[in-house]
């Protein structure tokens, strides 16, 4: 039994072909960004005898690591936005069941 609906070998159907952006890897490049931006910050920050340098590149890790997820996942989705603009359409015609060469190579 099959899942897919029935058709027959002739009939052709339409399809929406579109490149879409996987949103892991920019929310991951996103996350990145943010620490290099914090490790740039607490370079260019003038030291305090208060908190460590570590310290110092912690507190921006925190406070830049979730807004550089976010613009990742912005950026996500503004390129998904523009693919479905892309999409095509194609329309294809399924091959049939040649199930007779099948048979006869397993035997």
């Amino acid at each position: 039994m099959t899942s897919q609906p029935e058709t027959t070998a002739g009939e052709p159907r339409k399809l929406k072909v579109r490149r879409a952006p996987k949103y892991a890897p920019f929310m991951i490049a996103g996350a990145l960004a943010g620490v290099v931006t914090a490790a740039i910050f607490t370079i260019l920050a003038p030291p305090s005898e208060e908190f460590t340098t570590s310290t110092i590149f912690g507190f921006f890790t925190v406070l830049l690591l979730i807004p550089g997820v976010i613009l990742g996942s912005i950026a996500a989705l503004i390129l998904d936005r523009q693919s479905l603009r892309r999409s095509k359409t194609l329309v294809v015609q399924p091959l049939p069941d040649d199930n007779s060469n099948a048979e006869a190579e397993t035997a």
